[in-house]
């Protein structure tokens, strides 16, 4: 079993994990484009996912749709996405991580064209059904895949790209909104969505260019073959030789059916999990509900709204304000790519999540006090937000996750993980307006506030240190 695989062999962990701790990640430019084109997949998740943030100011103009349709329109994607994720661990261990990647941006086409066309509040229900298909395997297989065909000096930034990606998504969808609002109601919100159909395909073709992660290869037998991406993504040939021992090792076991393989992996996940692997499940989970609960798709999906109850009312400065969230998120998202493996996860993630807390903190109050100084304080301390999730919380939650989970249960721990992201995220995203309404907005964001204070806590009390380490040598961290 995996979690007996460090203790046959304790050397390699070691020395693969004294080239990671020397400060500097060493640079590794073929794994740095293989996970930079695996990530390219979810700039259009984050674009399906922030459209809505000013689409649905011309979709409830043109299909006369009320609040409550509105509300559930811009939510639905993370709950339609439930399943796929849960799906997308089986289908990365059948089909591959590269296969499901491609799949991932049928789907995603699909839903682009679908919605594009739609015509009735049924009609755009089924289109994000069709594009959280292709967003959950996307977000799910992309930490996987980065996670494992990362040398150990440079995971902590190329796990990183997942949310940069996705925050360039973000930001590409609120330039979309401003570019397209001053088109006829009918036509700008089509062409927002429409604009996305074609870079799928594009994507499809660049994802069937790059290799399979070398432990699926390992996983099916394939040693020569994974052997021969190690090389290429290892600082030394010795080095990828420990590499793909320390692998073959993990996934020595008792050989069974894939369907087999996959229901022994949810019983030793959720039925019977060692102390190790309850432990780690305690921090996927944990760390994947906080950074969704702290409210970031509250202000993702409704900043024009709370920019407009700060006192904004033209839609173009609405819109620009947005705008500018989204560049922020973008830039600081660096901050945990460049020094993730430097300063580690733990200082970043503490930095992040008390930020998170205290700029909530300022949002609420500044919209309790209200006059034109509240609209200026706002928009900076939604910046102030963006900053600080954008530089631990965003990108290395999901890096996290993907890299304490042992092998043999990686895709559908990463599965379980993003799936809590998910139905956390659908939870603050279809209930943000209803709950503005039942203890007002200000009320909102001070409850986000106490969730972001908690958070804190987690990572300080819960959350060990993960830099340098191999991620075969994950069981033992956690046995501790």
């Amino acid at each position: 079993m995996a979690h007996d695989g460090i203790a046959d062999d304790g050397a390699a962990a070691p020395l693969l994990a004294s080239s990671a701790n020397s400060g500097k990640p060493r640079w590794n430019m073929y794994a740095f484009a293989c996970a930079t084109l695996a990530s390219m997949t979810t700039i259009l998740m984050g674009y399906n996912l922030a459209l809505m943030s000013g689409a649905q100011l011309f979709i409830r103009q043109d299909l006369g749709l009320s609040d409550a349709q509105i509300e559930v329109l811009a939510g639905s994607i993370n709950v339609f996405m439930l399943m796929s994720i849960l799906a997308a661990g089986w289908a990365a261990d059948l089909l591959g991580r590269r296969g499901t990647l491609v799949l991932a941006n049928v789907f995603l086409m699909a839903g682009a064209l679908a919605m594009s066309l739609g015509s009735s509040y049924s009609a755009l229900m089924a289109a994000r059904c069709i594009t959280s298909v292709g967003s959950g395997f996307s977000v799910v297989v992309t930490s996987v895949y980065n996670a494992e065909i990362s040398p150990a000096s440079m995971r902590g930034f190329l796990s990183s790209f997942l949310d940069m990606f996705i925050s360039l998504g973000l930001l590409l969808s609120y330039v979309s909104n401003y570019a397209f609002a001053g088109l006829p109601v009918h036509l700008g919100w089509r062409i927002m969505y429409g604009v996305g159909v074609l870079p799928p395909v594009l994507l499809a073709v660049g994802v069937l260019a790059m290799p399979e992660s070398p432990r699926w290869l390992a996983m099916r037998g394939r040693h020569a073959d994974a052997r021969a991406v190690l090389v290429r993504t290892s600082d030394t040939p010795a080095e990828a030789d420990l590499r793909l021992e320390e692998i073959k090792q993990a996934v020595r076991e008792p050989q069974v059916s894939d369907g087999d393989r996959g229901s022994n992996v949810w019983k030793e996940l959720l039925i019977r999990p060692s102390a190790s692997v309850r432990r780690i499940l305690v921090c996927v989970v944990g760390v994947n509900f906080f950074q969704q609960a702290s409210g970031i798709d509250a202000l993702v999906l409704y900043s024009p709204l709370v920019f407009r109850k700060a006192g904004m009312s033209s839609d173009k400065a609405v819109l620009g304000a947005t705008v500018a969230a989204g560049v922020v998120k973008m830039c600081f998202v660096l901050v945990a790519t460049l020094f993730s493996d430097r300063l580690g996860r733990r200082p970043l993630l503490l930095a992040s999540t008390a930020g998170v807390a205290v700029s909530m903190v300022s949002l609420g109050v500044t919209l309790c006090v209200g006059g034109a100084a509240s609209m200026a304080a706002s928009v900076l301390s939604v910046l102030a937000f963006m900053t600080a999730f954008s530089i631990g919380f965003g990108p290395l939650a999901g890096t996290y996750s993907a890299e304490i989970m042992p092998l043999r249960l990686r895709a559908q721990g990463a599965s379980l993980g993003t799936a809590v992201n998910r139905l956390t995220s659908a939870l603050v995203s279809m209930t943000f307006i209803s709950l503005a309404d039942a203890i007002t907005m200000p009320g909102c964001f001070f409850l986000y506030a106490g969730v972001g204070a908690a958070a804190c806590a987690f990572v300080y009390a819960r959350m060990p240190e993960t830099k340098g380490r191999s991620l075969e040598d994950m069981d033992v961290l956690f046995a501790k």
